[in-house]
């Protein structure tokens, strides 16, 4: 083979994957497209404008120049508070081709987690949106560690789009192998300080081969949109590596994703694929309530970050005709491991493993559990972290054997179908039997006046845990006591006696990370 190429053997299942003992994964997304007459194919759109796979190469290679023009050492870390725009591509692969590492973080944090990451990562440099200033400037003040260089991506005087213009567009792969140390992804911090997931070169071809392409079908003739930002696992695959790798397209908005700016976007760019997460398809079923949208040119629907209850499922097939094919990933694992694919959906569940990935479920003496049986999930597979960085501690706990321990209950029923329990610290015993949230907060959210819901144990006036429940509901819902009596009456008929919510608590909103998962532990504290 040869020097960064990589040999993908699809005759066999799972797909075979092998990699040039020299390889800097750039290559496979941004310079393959040239040789393989891409050049003038457009790669990039958004309102901003669009970008070709010729202009991309060229301003990846600006990218990775102006980098080192800065003097920066092989290995260093390149954080990156960037906006979903063009030079976020830019500056992610620039990076990589050049030998850096790029450390995209959640847009949405304040200047304090900003400053734990800055300290945490020993960053030879800073490059951030304007949108951000307000957060990220005194985030630097603040850190103990100095960045040598910091950049805004764009603005007055001195910028790193004005370095792009000046550099030459000229740039040879940095030495590299598969397994070496590539790129950065803060966990969303849903309970304590955020951790630092180190992956290798090899990890983003794994992902966008093994799902990308052999579950979701990709090719370079679709056109992906993805709700979840480019800066966690989830959005960094549906916005960027998935099109990149099949010489496809991509679709980026750098606003918030309401309903209607989704379905807008849907409406005008007209992509084939689709991306969000559970809270928001529920909002987006309400929306299509007041009004009609065009999503004809949409084939498949993808959902992560939360389970995703049937009856969302039942109810976005019956108002759009489209599926939504639920899934599991995380940032350690980069992105989905198990999923339900076309023709082989089963509400409720995240679908089979997907093929080139293994799964097991463990009870608490570290044995395997039984179909139906619930226990610990971990997960096995070629794109898994190689540790966290400067967490010695947190790595030996998760990474055990090559397995990685997701954090998950689960079970999995006869045919291969895996269901979510809830994070395994959010699970709770009532009357000596373990209850999954998840289970009791689908069953609210079928309620037609919730709109979503969040379950947690809080203990009674004896100290025995009980289910809480919090919930959000829909705009013409009214809350109080009828109310509670109904829904009572509703999980009562459905689930089994013990695992009704003793408490109602009717919120505007429920805490979430910026990936759309429930911070339980919040609600557990309030």
């Amino acid at each position: 083979m040869r020097d960064n190429t990589v040999n993908i053997d699809r005759s066999v299942s799972p797909t075979r994957i092998e990699f040039a003992p020299a390889f800097n994964v750039a290559v496979s997304f941004i310079d393959r497209h040239l040789e393989e007459d891409r050049a003038d194919k457009i790669a990039i759109r958004a309102e901003a404008g669009e970008v070709t796979y010729g202009q991309l190469a060229e301003n990846v290679n600006r990218c990775g120049n102006a980098l080192t023009a800065l003097g920066l050492a092989k290995g260093d870390r390149v954080l990156m508070i960037v906006k979903d725009c063009a030079e976020f591509f830019y500056t992610f692969w620039g990076a990589i081709k050049a030998g850096y590492v790029p450390a995209p973080l959640n847009t949405l944090l304040r200047a304090r987690d900003y400053t734990f990451m800055i300290e945490n990562s020993g960053a030879a440099a800073v490059v951030y949106s304007a949108e951000f200033a307000a957060e990220v400037e005194p985030a630097l003040e603040q850190a103990g560690h100095k960045p040598a260089h910091v950049l805004l991506v764009s603005g007055e005087g001195d910028s790193l789009s004005a370095r792009i213009a000046e550099a030459s567009p000229a740039l040879e792969p940095a030495p590299a192998a598969a397994g070496d140390d590539c790129f950065w992804l803060f966990s969303s911090g849903s309970t304590g300080l955020p951790k630092a997931a180190v992956h290798a070169h090899q990890d983003m071809v794994v992902t966008s081969q093994l799902y990308g392409e052999d579950v979701l079908g990709v090719t370079e003739d679709d056109v992906c949109f993805s709700a979840a930002k480019l800066f966690f696992a989830y959005g960094l695959g549906n916005g960027m590596t998935f099109p990149l790798w099949s010489g496809g397209q991509a679709v980026l908005f750098p606003a918030r994703p309401t309903p209607d700016a989704m379905f807008d976007m849907i409406q005008h760019y007209k992509p084939t694929l689709y991306f969000g997460v559970p809270t928001l398809y529920a909002a987006q079923l309400q929306a299509l309530e007041a009004s009609e949208w065009d999503l004809s040119s949409v084939q498949n629907c993808v959902s992560a970050g939360e389970p995703l209850p049937a009856d969302i499922l039942k109810r976005w097939k019956d108002k759009t005709g489209l599926d939504i094919l639920d899934g599991i990933g995380t940032t350690e694992i980069l992105h989905i491991f198990i999923s339900n694919r076309s023709g082989a959906i089963r509400p409720g569940t995240s679908g089979q493993i997907v093929p080139g990935y293994e799964a097991e479920i463990l009870d608490e003496h570290g044995n395997e559990v039984a179909d139906g049986e619930t226990g610990a999930l971990r997960i096995k597979g070629g794109s898994n972290l190689k540790y966290y960085w400067n967490n010695p501690e947190k790595t030996a706990a998760t990474i055990v054997e090559g397995w990685v321990n997701t954090g998950d209950t689960y079970s999995r029923d006869a045919d291969g179908y895996f269901v979510c329990h809830g994070r395994s610290d959010d699970m709770m015993k009532v009357g000596g039997i373990w209850c999954s949230p998840v289970e009791i907060e689908a069953e609210l959210v079928a309620h037609p006046k919730v709109l979503e819901a969040a379950i947690v144990g809080r203990p009674d006036a004896d100290e025995l845990i009980k289910p809480e429940a919090h919930i959000v509901l829909n705009a013409a819902a009214d809350a109080g006591d009828a109310l509670e009596q109904e829904l009572l009456a509703h999980v009562k008929a459905n689930l089994a006696p013990y695992k009704y919510p003793r408490w109602f608590n009717f919120v505007a909103e429920l805490p979430k990370t910026a990936t759309g998962k429930i911070q339980r532990y919040k609600l557990r504290a309030g």
